[in-house]
């Protein structure tokens, strides 16, 4: 479910879900009331959630939902970049924070990482602690089992990443592509991974107008 107060941004935002693989576009709306009547009759898995709606708060429009018992996934997508909605966000249970805007790879990897933690979750009848670990994105244990890569990544492309980000301070996926002659989005791919894992860490850096660089560096 697409919800945006903007109908070119939600139309946008709907043509990127429809790109990817495994989601499809099940109700678009414009207010929280809209989404309050798409939730109780559509059951969607996953909510694309903006903050600023004409009618409710979408943070507080994410807190009733936990309060009546809704599990649906929940992407906030919004401008808004005060702290204090970033732990809103995260004391609602959103899956993640995108601010906008950004490009399809952003939402595309984001929806990826959600689908893989929801089968996950779906399809255990009882879960160890590796179990809960891996669906929650925390790093194994120093000495235990290296992460399994995603569907569409290479160890051997891994281990060049990895191997640039060991060379360097910290690099964007820029940088990292460049030196690697690898496509950019391919190599944000392999960064966000080692991001999920625990292997790196990364950094946000504004500039006067558009969207911030994203610097990774190893652990």
């Amino acid at each position: 479910m697409i919800v945006d107060d903007d109908p070119r941004v939600a139309r946008i935002h709907s043509q990127f879900v429809a790109r990817t693989p495994g989601f499809a576009v099940e109700s678009v709306v414009h207010s929280g009331q809209q989404a309050i009547d798409a939730v109780r009759t559509t059951h969607p898995d996953l909510a694309l959630l903006d903050i600023h709606l004409p009618d409710i708060n979408g943070l507080d429009l994410l807190r009733r939902w936990r309060a009546e018992g809704v599990t649906m996934g929940v992407i906030v997508i919004t401008a808004a970049r005060e702290v204090d909605a970033v732990r809103a966000a995260l004391a609602g249970g959103a899956a993640r924070y995108l601010i906008k805007p950004f490009e399809y790879p952003d939402l595309a990897e984001t929806l990826r990482t959600f689908r893989v933690q929801h089968d996950a979750v779906h399809s255990l009848s009882s879960a160890s602690q590796g179990d809960a670990d891996r669906i929650f994105g925390h790093p194994a244990p120093a000495g235990g089992a290296p992460q399994p890569l995603p569907k569409g990544l290479s160890v051997e492309t891994a281990d060049l990443v990895r191997d640039a980000l060991d060379d360097a301070p910290e690099l964007s996926a820029a940088e990292c592509a460049d030196r690697l002659g690898i496509s950019r989005v391919s190599v944000r791919r392999y960064l966000e991974h080692f991001v999920q894992t625990g292997d790196a860490k990364v950094r946000l850096q504004y500039g006067r107008s558009g969207r911030p660089v994203r610097y990774y560096r190893r652990r």
